[in-house]
């Protein structure tokens, strides 16, 4: 028997990313985001989904840039730390003994611990009710060299650790279950 819920997010699980922003080491910010998304593959383009009153806000609006962090489990506890405290109160990347290093593209600061950085342009915003949705172009994306295998050149993620947020919670990804288009893949013959 199913149950009627009152409406809500309930789109679960979800990427826990970190966006880093900012223009200059003075400014640089890190807010923690769960409403982010893929729109586009071609142009590969993005959202995030912020409330105007959080720091990063202003900063994102003004500039027109951020950067999508992938977080890991060695970042849980920084992933939830920048996500409840305040980049007007303190020094996100000091607390957290985090590495704000250079973006290729943008002038916002990517996260050296991440594995994967999404170095992302705002092309509209749209305001939603509690969030703003930043939509954005993705411009370039550095990936750490361990996910990278050199014999066959493929991009493995899976090595990366990755987390997600459910409901409220930050849960480690679980194991392959199959691959896209398993499910109606020949089989091969022996």
């Amino acid at each position: 028997m199913k149950l009627n819920w009152k409406p809500g997010t309930m789109i679960y699980p979800l990427p826990a990313v970190m966006v880093s922003c900012g223009e200059t080491p003075e400014e640089y910010n890190i807010l923690t985001v769960a409403w982010v998304g893929t729109i586009c593959s071609d142009p590969a383009m993005c959202y995030i989904s912020v409330r105007p009153e959080r720091h990063s806000y202003p900063i994102i609006k003004r500039t027109g840039e951020f950067v999508l962090n992938l977080t890991t489990e060695s970042l849980a506890k920084a992933t939830d730390w920048c996500g409840v405290r305040s980049g007007a109160k303190y020094n996100k990347f000091e607390e957290m003994k985090l590495t704000p290093a250079k973006a290729t593209i943008l002038n916002a600061p990517i996260i050296a611990e991440s594995p994967v950085n999404i170095e992302c342009k705002v092309k509209q915003i749209i305001p939603l009710g509690t969030h703003d949705m930043f939509i954005a172009e993705v411009v370039n994306v550095q990936v750490d060299e361990s996910l990278v295998n050199p014999q066959t050149n493929a991009f493995e993620l899976e090595k990366a650790n990755l987390m997600a947020y459910s409901h409220g919670h930050y849960y480690k990804v679980g194991e392959p279950i199959g691959k896209f288009g398993w499910s109606v893949q020949k089989k091969k013959r022996k």
